[in-house]
């Protein structure tokens, strides 16, 4: 909880600029730097706590080794006071824990002998690292203040046996919105003193809550706010953020209340070097003998191993949790070879670990054990690990926001710190390290989320009923669909109506209805066919691609090897191997209209929103050469195809135009799958989503448009937000694309510009030069 008041050294580690010159300074490697973006230091302004925080919580803030708050801290902890909901929107290490901190322990104290239990406050994150590392801070810092601070973490990791006490005496709770949709909500009346005396809901890291995890958790917030009112609460919400653009509306929108917003960072920070990094291509060839550049994964892993033996404190943020156990085993197995004692200071860190796993790793980071870590982005959020000197990112996260949630880990003490992006050999990557203006000078993302899509709202509406009976001053509440929507419930046969409102019908649980993350069904659990043994979990939407029989599975650092994956059991059977390649997974896709809700005509062509029908189908698997993605062959699979009803953002030309551009028959098709390509990949700019959040399809002479369609789809049932913002931001998004594949410079098209690696049809046809004529002739009718 200490907060720095002044920038510090490295304590004999290198400087950040040092640091980085050692890098570059291996064989070809100062090429590999496209850009330094040099952020300077930035002086802290202090502020004075507001009368309404308690003097004992002052002092013990004191206590802490914090004199006296910034600016920030002192602003929105007096809109908490004044019972005004607030977010905190400042970087990284700015201090926002303590912004909502002070208010809530001032309340706790302030309602101690009130009623038997007093007040409470509940604080939701993401997930349960970040609860559990802020148990340990509130701790730390209400150690002066007696019995009447009580926290306590419920998650899906509290032993039963701790779940009453925490029902009955904890006055802060600590837990995530998962528990609080399926175990707080669903029993209510057991938490009835809790909630009675609830003052303050605290929402950290808000700005993950986007797409469809963030539409279904704004609807939890709105049965919480319900459940409240039945017994005579009315929290104030604190919020907390990276920065984001516009966080009170996007806050506003999640919460379902009028939030004020501070969002000028006035603590200080320490020089930021932040390199933009270009593997070299290789000499191998990919598909259809396209070059290709050396893997992120590879790349930083040689990265990582070189700054453990500068004894640089580094973690490594990669996309996926196989590339995050693979960074760790290649820099574990470099470091063996210089010295025995260094790979056990490295180690991976995600997601699927079992609780126990998880802690080790955790505590292992504050001791200073770990030098390096790779890591998914489950410690992207605010998990304490202070005294990191560098981040690696493995690929751009998806997001600016998450980008500076990431690169700011390091220099979390007042220190400088280095962040080098290392880009992957995809659209996106290779546009931002060639144009970083679209990162150092472009605002973050709006965050996208849409809480009325009828496949949340739907759910928590018979969530809603089951917790207590839907009335009519209920549907308010729930959104402007909400009135559509429960008399369908009804049909259905959901939902009875009876004088006193709507009411839950069945023996379920109406909880189960919907799993909150969009992952949709029940996890697959990973068994070691051998012993039995449960090596951890995949979510049921991830198992056709993650898990089918014959994948590559890395678990701790141990390969395995999927031998047969039950879908009637949900279990994938492992077991040990050390095979010479990954596997990455093939699908097919079909597409029809649905309703087509707005269009627009960009001269003779045309761009739509609306609603489409998608079906899918996992048909094969690729073996990939460790290291160097090298292709070196193709398995068939027979899965069975998954239905999705979705939205989606199209766009049509016509023949007139095509003759106009000098587009051939036979160059039409490899004309438009490069631009779906390609537009997918560089989508993430524009809205608050990844790449495998969003599908596309191409097709020369479409069914339902009769004429050559490029779609584009968000990958959730009802759509996630993803396609509308493309609507809306279609011009400026469709010239990225253009660019980042005229800027290209391979000759026919390669990973970098128009190849993708969840192709279904093995990136033929692909014709890159016929997509540059078709863009520029879509783009130049396009509305200024």
């Amino acid at each position: 909880m200490a907060q720095d008041h002044s920038p510090q050294s490295a304590h004999g580690r290198p400087s950040p600029r040092t640091a980085l010159e050692r890098l570059a300074g291996g064989t070809n490697r100062v090429a590999r730097i496209t850009h330094t973006e040099h952020v300077p230091a930035r002086v802290g302004r202090h502020a004075s706590w507001p009368e309404a925080i308690r003097p004992e919580v002052v002092e013990a803030i004191k206590a802490a080794g914090i004199d006296r708050p910034w600016e920030h801290q002192a602003r929105a902890a007096a809109h908490a006071a004044a019972g005004e909901s607030v977010v905190v929107s400042t970087g990284t290490a700015s201090g926002k824990s303590l912004a909502y901190l002070a208010p809530v322990l001032s309340a706790l104290l302030d309602g101690a002998g009130a009623g038997p239990r007093g007040a409470t406050a509940l604080y939701l994150s993401p997930t349960k690292a970040l609860a559990a590392d802020q148990r340990r801070a509130v701790s730390a810092l209400a150690a002066p203040l007696g019995t009447a601070i009580r926290p306590a973490v419920y998650d899906g990791d509290t032993p039963f046996e701790e779940r009453e006490w925490v029902r009955q005496y904890a006055t802060y709770v600590l837990t995530n919105p998962d528990m609080l949709h399926r175990g707080i909500l669903p029993g209510h009346a057991r938490w009835a003193s809790f909630l009675r005396g609830l003052r303050y809901v605290v929402i950290d890291e808000c700005h993950t809550y986007r797409g469809v995890f963030g539409s279904h958790v704004a609807q939890v917030l709105r049965r919480l706010r319900r459940v409240c009112a039945r017994y005579g609460a009315d929290p104030v919400f604190l919020l907390a953020s990276a920065t984001a653009a516009d966080p009170g509306r996007a806050a506003g929108r999640l919460t379902g209340v009028r939030v004020a917003e501070v969002t000028e960072d006035t603590s200080p920070r320490g020089e930021l070097a932040f390199a933009l990094w270009e593997p070299p291509l290789t000499e191998l060839s990919g598909e259809h003998g396209a070059p290709v550049r050396r893997t992120a994964t590879a790349e930083c892993a040689e990265l990582l191993t070189d700054l453990v033996l500068q004894g640089v404190r580094t973690v490594a943020f990669v996309r996926s949790r196989r590339g995050a156990e693979l960074v760790a085993l290649i820099a574990q197995e470099r470091l063996a070879e210089i010295d025995a004692s260094l790979p056990g200071r490295v180690a991976a860190y995600r997601g699927g670990y079992l609780p126990e796993e998880r802690r080790g790793l955790e505590r292992d980071l504050h001791s200073g054990r770990l030098l390096g870590l790779a890591s998914t982005s489950a410690l992207e959020l605010g998990v304490d690990i202070s005294g990191l000197d560098a981040v690696l990112l493995a690929g751009f996260p998806g997001t600016r926001a998450s980008l500076w949630q990431q690169a700011g880990r390091a220099g979390r003490s007042g220190q400088g710190a280095l962040a080098v992006m290392v880009g992957r050999d995809d659209p996106l990557d290779t546009y931002l390290v060639h144009h970083p203006e679209a990162i150092f000078e472009q605002p973050v993302e709006s965050t996208v989320l849409d809480p009325d899509n009828p496949y949340v709202l739907a759910p928590h509406l018979c969530a809603a009923a089951a917790e207590l009976p839907l009335t009519e001053a209920d549907l308010d509440l729930f959104g402007p669909e909400a009135a559509a929507l429960v008399p369908q419930l009804v049909e259905r046969g959901l939902l009875r109506r009876r004088a006193a409102g709507w009411f839950w019908t069945r023996r379920e649980r109406a909880a189960d209805l919907t799993d909150i993350r969009g992952e949709g069904g029940k996890p697959v659990q990973v068994v070691e066919s051998a012993t039995g043994r449960l090596l951890g979990t995949v979510d049921a939407g991830s198992s056709h691609t993650a898990v089918h029989d014959g994948a590559v599975h890395l678990h701790q650092g141990r390969t395995y090897v999927v031998r047969r994956l039950d879908l009637e059991d949900d279990v994938a059977l492992v077991e040990r191997a050390d095979p010479p390649y990954t596997t990455m997974a093939r699908d097919t896709t079909e597409i029809r209209v649905l309703a087509d809700e707005l269009e627009e005509p960009w001269g003779e062509a045309r761009i739509h929103f609306g609603s489409v029908e998608v079906t899918h189908q996992v048909v094969s698997y690729l073996r990939r050469r460790l290291l160097t993605g090298e292709v070196l062959g193709e398995t068939k699979l027979d899965l069975p195809p998954r239905t999705l009803r979705t939205r989606a953002v199209w766009w049509t030309v016509t023949d007139d135009q095509l003759d106009a551009a000098r587009i051939h028959p036979e160059e039409l098709p490899g004309a438009l799958h490069a631009a779906e390509h390609a537009s997918i990949g560089l989508l993430p700019l524009f809205a608050t989503c990844d790449r495998w959040d969003i599908g596309g399809v191409s097709i020369p002479l479409h069914a339902d448009t009769g004429l050559p369609t490029v779609f584009v789809y968000d990958g959730h049932p009802g759509g996630a937000g993803f396609a509308e913002r493309a609507y809306r931001t279609a011009r400026a998004w469709l010239t990225a694309t253009r660019e980042a594949i005229a800027s290209c410079e391979c000759d026919f098209g390669c990973p970098s510009c128009v190849q993708s690696p969840k192709c279904g049809n093995g990136n033929d046809p692909l014709d890159k030069a016929a997509s540059v004529r078709l863009l520029d002739c879509l783009l130049s009718a396009a509305p200024k």
